[in-house]
């Protein structure tokens, strides 16, 4: 198989691409489980890239739900060094109006009942995540933006903050989440942070489908709604991810992630037991 730099996780509304060509798809099995669907790996103008449905075919998996850990390490198996994923959102913010392109540069976790990390049961890392987004991937997003929809409105940064669902917000969660951040979404993590621990850089497109509840003046957030936005958003997201790819295909940019273990790697290799060690082989800096 030729090597895969590149993969696409595609979130609600983008079960697929269209203009893949030469089209595999791969059943991989991790020490994490079954990734949430087969990968598809094929070509887009000639370059081989990896795309994954992070809810499955027909949309099967809660956000909770989402295999998060064997996703991103199914991945890594693959070679995988720049995700791009693909969100749908709400906005916190006026500015950021349904059907606007956002590239958030921050997330704020706030779930609680998923599964953050590869470590733990014989092995320690702390990854740093100040700055949970790889710059050079966001800025090649950001210029695939412009390329492909030059009078699309698109914001190049902005806060995500990730909550559990599957409930939207309260009306005072909403207001209280505006205090902290600029879009709302269920998804970003905690799969930010395991691409980080295992060294891909990660960088989201994210659709904004609503207002969220906060508005005082605009529809409140249902999943109808939502769903309807983010279809006419899918064909814009589909062009973006186009032009990303054949500019990372050409720049190949070197990303604080691809380093991220390190200094964050506490525990030797050599210390692991033979299990910990063959159930994180693929994300260990050396094999």
């Amino acid at each position: 198989m030729k090597k895969i730099d590149i993969a696409v996780i595609g979130g609600s509304g983008l079960y697929q691409l269209t203009d893949l060509q030469q089209v595999e798809r791969l059943r991989i099995e991790t020490p994490y489980g079954l990734p949430s669907d087969e990968i598809v790996v094929g070509e887009i103008n000639s370059v081989h890239i990896a795309f994954l449905a992070r809810h499955g075919q027909g949309h099967q998996f809660l956000p909770s739900e989402v295999p998060y850990c064997a996703n991103i390490y199914a991945l890594k198996s693959l070679g995988v060094k720049y995700i791009i994923s693909i969100s749908a959102v709400g906005s916190l913010q006026e500015q950021l109006k349904p059907l606007d392109l956002v590239i958030p540069n921050q997330f704020i976790d706030l779930t609680k009942q998923r599964a953050g990390t590869f470590f733990g049961q014989g092995a320690v890392a702390h990854v740093s995540m100040a700055d949970p987004v790889c710059p050079a991937l966001a800025h090649i997003l950001s210029t695939a933006c412009e390329q492909a929809l030059p009078e699309h409105t698109c914001h190049p940064q902005a806060t995500y903050v990730c909550i559990e669902g599957p409930q939207f917000s309260s009306r005072a969660e909403s207001n209280w989440y505006r205090q902290m951040a600029d879009i709302v979404g269920m998804t970003n993590m905690p799969e930010a942070k395991l691409a980080r621990e295992a060294s891909i850089a990660y960088a989201t497109l994210a659709l904004v489908t609503d207002f969220d509840c906060w508005h005082p003046h605009e529809q409140d957030v249902s999943a109808d709604y939502a769903i309807q936005n983010l279809k006419r958003n899918v064909t814009n997201a589909a062009k973006v991810i186009q032009h990303a790819v054949a500019l990372l295909a050409i720049q190949q940019p070197a990303s604080i992630a691809h380093q991220a273990l390190a200094s964050a790697l506490v525990t030797p290799i050599e210390q692991m037991s033979d299990e910990t060690y063959k159930r994180l082989k693929a994300i260990l800096p050396i094999s």
